[in-house]
């Protein structure tokens, strides 16, 4: 039986190579919002980081989400995305756990 093909994405603070179902997207809206997307299927132009706070911290010191949502992003929007980050660390790490369980 022939393998699916496991979509890889690039984390934009340390550029590694990761399944997409790995990392977390930011996205924008066509509203012009910055938001966390644990989905993967909101609507916009997406970033997508590891799930390691020192990922999202590079990311913001670089100004890498500014160049990958082709969008200047506030100051405190990082604030805000901070703060979202870290209450969904722990949903997603949940999640990747589940996904792995069922392999």
């Amino acid at each position: 039986m022939k393998q699916k093909k496991v979509p890889l994405r690039k984390c934009v603070a340390c550029q590694e190579m990761m399944p997409k179902k790995q990392l977390i997207r930011v996205v924008k809206t066509p509203q012009d919002e910055v938001l966390i997307d644990l989905t993967g299927k909101k609507s916009g132009r997406g970033a997508y980081l590891c799930g390691k706070i020192s990922c999202f911290k590079l990311a913001h010191k670089s100004r890498a989400l500014d160049r990958a949502l082709k969008h200047q992003v506030q100051s405190h929007i990082y604030e805000q995305l901070a703060q979202d980050f870290i209450r969904v660390e722990d949903k997603f790490l949940e999640n990747q756990e589940q996904e792995e369980s069922d392999e």
